[in-house]
């Protein structure tokens, strides 16, 4: 008999699943910007908006980020973020390279799939920002440790068929207006909601002005 086996992490699976079930979240790297938006899945009159989000986060004064999945966990690792952020900027009097935060928060992400007693993060981000050696940039992180650059990226429910749209109306010279429509209109046929409203939904804008990084 034939033993077959497989070399999978059912705890990374698992965290995989709870992402699935966040709400959406979608990156659009243009020519002159990055465009994030999400869908809020908790919703209430009682909420204080001005104090609370589900989906957006500033990391630095050049860096955001959009996020799926368990928020807790999401809170531990923004945090880790802007300190290795400030770190850095204290250490070297200059901002943090986008990729180089990336790779740093991924690399603590997949540490805590190999070591027991611990669990995977179960939460995915797209990271976006601007630095002098790449420019604008769009990055997505899952709870593996794994991650990548994209020009357009969808992460939480339904992801997959927002991305067969993306790949479908992308296209390379596209601005940061015609990205808010676009990401608009793929939440609008990908979102569980019947229908698209501010208060389910956070949109972040990375873009020059002046020479500054604007958020």
């Amino acid at each position: 008999m034939k033993r077959r086996i497989l070399a999978r992490l059912y705890q990374v699976e698992y965290a995989m699943e709870a992402i699935g079930n966040a709400g959406t979240a979608i990156g659009i790297l243009s020519k002159d910007g990055v465009v994030l938006v999400g869908e809020n899945k908790v919703t209430s009159k009682l909420l204080q908006t001005s104090i609370s989000t589900e989906k957006m986060y500033k990391i630095d004064d050049h860096i955001a980020c959009a996020v799926a999945g368990i928020m807790s966990d999401a809170n531990i690792l923004i945090n880790t973020a802007r300190v290795q952020a400030q770190r850095y900027t204290y250490a070297y009097q200059e901002p943090m390279p986008v990729k180089q935060l990336v790779q740093s928060l991924c690399d603590t992400k997949q540490g805590y799939t190999q070591f027991g007693g611990l669990r995977p993060f179960g939460v995915s981000f797209l990271f976006t920002g601007w630095d002098k050696n790449y420019g604008f940039q769009l990055y997505m992180g899952d709870p593996s440790g794994n991650y990548g650059g994209w020009k357009a990226e969808a992460i939480g429910a339904n992801n997959h068929a927002a991305q067969s749209m993306l790949k479908q109306d992308y296209k390379d010279d596209i601005t940061r207006e015609e990205a808010v429509q676009l990401v608009l209109k793929v939440l609008s046929k990908t979102m569980d909601s019947t229908s698209l409203t501010s208060d389910k939904l956070e949109l972040a804008e990375v873009f020059l002005s002046s020479g500054k990084v604007k958020y």
